[in-house]
Protein backbone atom coordinates (compact mmCIF):
# COMPACT_ATOMS: atom_id res chain seq x y z
CA UNK A 1 0.00 0.00 0.00
CA UNK A 2 1.31 3.50 -1.14
CA UNK A 3 0.05 6.64 -0.68
CA UNK A 4 2.22 9.30 -2.17
CA UNK A 5 5.74 8.61 -1.37
CA UNK A 6 4.91 6.90 1.34
CA UNK A 7 5.28 2.66 1.57
CA UNK A 8 3.54 0.84 3.80
CA UNK A 9 5.86 -1.63 5.82
CA UNK A 10 5.26 -5.04 5.43
CA UNK A 11 4.95 -7.29 8.54
CA UNK A 12 7.82 -9.94 9.09
CA UNK A 13 9.46 -12.78 11.35
CA UNK A 14 10.84 -9.95 13.41
CA UNK A 15 8.31 -6.82 13.09
CA UNK A 16 5.18 -6.70 13.55
CA UNK A 17 3.28 -2.65 12.08
CA UNK A 18 -0.03 -1.51 13.67
CA UNK A 19 -2.33 0.14 11.59
CA UNK A 20 -1.87 2.66 14.14
CA UNK A 21 2.34 2.63 13.97
CA UNK A 22 1.64 3.06 10.22
CA UNK A 23 -1.33 5.90 10.31
CA UNK A 24 1.69 7.59 12.77
CA UNK A 25 4.57 7.30 10.65
CA UNK A 26 2.54 8.87 7.29
CA UNK A 27 1.34 11.73 9.60
CA UNK A 28 5.07 12.37 11.05
CA UNK A 29 6.53 11.68 7.39
CA UNK A 30 8.71 8.78 9.10
CA UNK A 31 9.54 5.88 7.05
CA UNK A 32 9.57 2.01 8.55
CA UNK A 33 13.71 2.00 8.57
CA UNK A 34 13.79 5.22 10.77
CA UNK A 35 11.39 3.24 13.09
CA UNK A 36 13.89 0.40 13.03
CA UNK A 37 16.91 2.59 13.91
CA UNK A 38 15.06 4.22 16.66
CA UNK A 39 14.79 0.85 18.12
CA UNK A 40 17.78 -0.30 17.18
CA UNK A 41 20.26 2.43 18.34
CA UNK A 42 18.19 4.73 20.72
CA UNK A 43 19.10 7.38 23.04
CA UNK A 44 16.71 7.05 25.46
CA UNK A 45 14.63 3.80 26.95
CA UNK A 46 11.59 4.51 29.11
CA UNK A 47 8.74 2.29 29.92
CA UNK A 48 5.59 2.56 27.96
CA UNK A 49 2.30 4.14 28.66
CA UNK A 50 0.73 1.27 27.62
CA UNK A 51 0.78 -2.28 29.33
CA UNK A 52 4.40 -4.19 28.90
CA UNK A 53 5.41 -2.09 26.21
CA UNK A 54 8.84 -0.16 26.19
CA UNK A 55 9.11 3.46 24.29
CA UNK A 56 12.52 4.91 22.96
CA UNK A 57 13.75 7.93 21.76
CA UNK A 58 16.43 8.91 19.25
CA UNK A 59 17.59 12.82 18.65
CA UNK A 60 16.70 13.89 14.86
CA UNK A 61 19.50 16.17 14.43
CA UNK A 62 21.65 16.68 17.40
CA UNK A 63 24.11 19.84 17.70
CA UNK A 64 26.76 20.62 19.66
CA UNK A 65 27.39 23.84 21.48
CA UNK A 66 30.28 25.92 22.50
CA UNK A 67 30.44 24.10 25.78
CA UNK A 68 30.09 20.51 24.49
CA UNK A 69 26.38 19.84 25.45
CA UNK A 70 24.38 18.40 22.65
CA UNK A 71 21.24 20.47 21.86
CA UNK A 72 18.63 18.83 19.33
CA UNK A 73 14.56 20.45 18.30
CA UNK A 74 12.54 17.28 18.29
CA UNK A 75 12.93 13.65 19.05
CA UNK A 76 11.33 10.41 17.41
CA UNK A 77 9.95 7.97 19.79
CA UNK A 78 8.59 4.37 19.00
CA UNK A 79 7.08 2.43 21.09
CA UNK A 80 7.16 -1.13 21.06
CA UNK A 81 6.03 -4.72 22.55
CA UNK A 82 8.06 -8.04 22.56
CA UNK A 83 6.44 -11.68 22.38
CA UNK A 84 7.21 -14.95 21.07
CA UNK A 85 5.40 -16.25 17.66
CA UNK A 86 5.15 -19.04 15.71
CA UNK A 87 7.12 -19.49 12.41
CA UNK A 88 5.39 -19.67 9.15
CA UNK A 89 4.11 -22.96 7.65
CA UNK A 90 7.26 -23.06 5.17
CA UNK A 91 9.89 -22.56 7.63
CA UNK A 92 8.46 -25.55 9.16
CA UNK A 93 8.25 -27.57 5.85
CA UNK A 94 11.82 -26.67 5.40
CA UNK A 95 12.95 -27.67 9.07
CA UNK A 96 11.19 -30.90 8.65
CA UNK A 97 13.19 -31.29 5.40
CA UNK A 98 16.55 -30.99 6.39
CA UNK A 99 16.15 -32.53 9.68
CA UNK A 100 15.10 -36.00 8.53
CA UNK A 101 18.30 -37.64 10.42
CA UNK A 102 16.16 -38.66 12.62
CA UNK A 103 12.57 -38.18 14.27
CA UNK A 104 13.27 -37.48 17.73
CA UNK A 105 15.96 -34.85 17.25
CA UNK A 106 14.00 -33.36 14.18
CA UNK A 107 10.87 -32.66 16.71
CA UNK A 108 13.03 -31.34 19.40
CA UNK A 109 14.58 -28.70 16.97
CA UNK A 110 11.22 -28.45 15.66
CA UNK A 111 9.69 -27.39 18.82
CA UNK A 112 12.41 -24.99 20.02
CA UNK A 113 12.40 -23.42 16.76
CA UNK A 114 8.46 -22.48 17.21
CA UNK A 115 8.58 -21.11 20.02
CA UNK A 116 12.26 -19.34 20.37
CA UNK A 117 11.34 -16.57 17.95
CA UNK A 118 10.38 -13.14 19.49
CA UNK A 119 9.01 -10.63 17.40
CA UNK A 120 8.53 -6.81 18.26
CA UNK A 121 4.64 -5.53 17.65
CA UNK A 122 5.00 -1.45 16.70
CA UNK A 123 2.48 0.18 18.62
CA UNK A 124 3.28 3.57 17.88
CA UNK A 125 5.69 5.91 16.10
CA UNK A 126 5.84 9.62 16.54
CA UNK A 127 8.03 12.60 16.53
CA UNK A 128 8.12 15.12 19.84
CA UNK A 129 8.74 18.85 19.27
CA UNK A 130 11.73 19.97 21.40
CA UNK A 131 13.17 17.99 24.01
CA UNK A 132 10.80 15.42 26.20
CA UNK A 133 11.17 14.76 29.86
CA UNK A 134 12.58 11.95 31.46
CA UNK A 135 9.36 10.04 33.10
CA UNK A 136 9.61 6.81 33.84
CA UNK A 137 13.69 5.33 32.73
CA UNK A 138 13.95 1.42 33.00
CA UNK A 139 16.12 -0.57 35.45
CA UNK A 140 19.84 -1.58 33.68
CA UNK A 141 18.59 -5.09 34.42
CA UNK A 142 16.02 -5.31 32.34
CA UNK A 143 17.85 -3.10 29.77
CA UNK A 144 20.42 -5.94 29.09
CA UNK A 145 17.79 -7.74 28.62
CA UNK A 146 15.97 -6.09 25.75
CA UNK A 147 19.35 -5.58 24.16
CA UNK A 148 19.63 -8.97 24.19
CA UNK A 149 16.58 -9.49 21.96
CA UNK A 150 16.85 -6.77 19.77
Amino acid sequence: MTFGNFKAPKNTDKYYWTRHSVGKMMQYGLSAQRAIRVIRSYQRIELGVAKNTVAVMQPVSVKTDKDGKKKWSQEIWVMYQSHKVRNSKSQILNLKQTSSSSPSVATDRLKNQLFSQNQLKIISVWRYPGVSPKNNPIPSEILEEVGDMI
